[in-house]
């Protein structure tokens, strides 16, 4: 009689623990699926660290990677086949006096001269030193010209009033390439622009580059990735060109650019100090098939 209460408590042991193995295994087939926690999101260089951003809706990536350029003698070239590029420097006051017809024998196609600039502290409008004497040197080297204002303003009525300042200052003349709006964060000077808020930076680009487009010139921003990923809101400045600084083998900044501005310290001919050098990229359009001939039969 024990043995067969015995056999039955075995029995229903091994029956219970039989349905709470199963019941485990069920629960772990159907759980639900671990969310990704960066569904959505890209990991990029800010510049300073590797980070998960969430990219804007209506901002284009990039369609460059490291596999388009190659490096020779310190210079990077673009390999792919969807965009022309041309070499350029850009140069203020810091580059001192240019000899442009040299530096325009030297494989460089465009410079970029700094009209003008506001002051970080008290924020004065002044004209770059040089500024007449290397546009006019540029354009009669035949280089492809085009300016940028250093900005420092904090109001889109300052930015206007950029806009204003270079126009004065190219007072008609006829440009190859956009007129950049080109503010940039002063790290531990005490500037005026300290602690600016992204919407206000954006609306003083827009506000820039809408007096720039009014006047009949093409306008753009520069930028470098952290301004272009935390100071800027992109997808409202699409109507513009943008000229990413990054200094490196390729521009991995994630979302697509005209400009890429790869080195700070660039030797060329005919520049008593290093400069800025950039690539620009132009789209090339794609081929269309050549038309078939009528009458012409598939095969033949």
């Amino acid at each position: 009689m024990k043995t067969a209460v015995r056999y039955k408590i075995g029995l229903l042991f091994s029956l219970l623990l039989l349905i709470g193995i199963v019941s485990m295994l069920l629960i772990w087939l159907f759980r639900p699926a671990e969310r990704d926690p960066h569904e959505g999101q890209v990991y990029i260089n800010d510049g300073f660290n590797m980070v998960w951003i969430t990219p804007l809706e209506g901002v284009d990536p990039s369609p460059l990677s490291l596999q388009n350029f190659r490096i020779v003698d310190g210079q990077p070239y673009y390999t792919g086949q969807d965009f022309e590029t041309r070499r350029g420097i850009d140069v203020s006051e810091h580059q001192q006096e240019i000899d442009w017809a040299l530096a325009s024998q030297t494989g460089i196609d465009y410079a970029y001269i700094r009209a003008g600039y506001r002051g970080y502290t008290e924020g004065g409008l002044f004209e770059d030193p040089y500024y007449a004497a290397n546009i006019r040197g540029a354009m009669d080297s035949g280089l492809d010209v085009g300016v940028y204002m250093f900005s420092q303003a904090i109001s889109p009525e300052e930015a206007r009033q950029e806009a204003e300042f270079v126009l004065e200052l190219l007072d008609g003349k006829a440009l190859d390439l956009p007129v950049i709006f080109d503010w940039e964060k002063i790290d531990g000077g005490g500037a005026r622009t300290d602690n600016l808020e992204p919407e206000v930076l954006t609306e003083c680009a827009l506000a820039f580059c809408q007096a720039i487009q009014a006047a009949g010139y093409e306008p753009g921003i520069y930028f470098n990735r952290y301004l272009g990923y935390y100071g800027y809101d992109l997808s409202r400045l699409t109507d513009y060109c943008f000229w990413v600084a990054v200094p490196g083998e390729y521009p991995d900044f994630y979302y697509a650019t005209d400009m890429w501005q790869y080195s700070f310290e660039a030797e060329v001919p005919g520049v008593p100090t290093p400069t800025d050098i950039n690539l620009l990229f132009i789209p090339l359009a794609p081929e269309t098939p050549a038309p078939v001939e009528e009458g012409s039969a598939e095969g033949e």
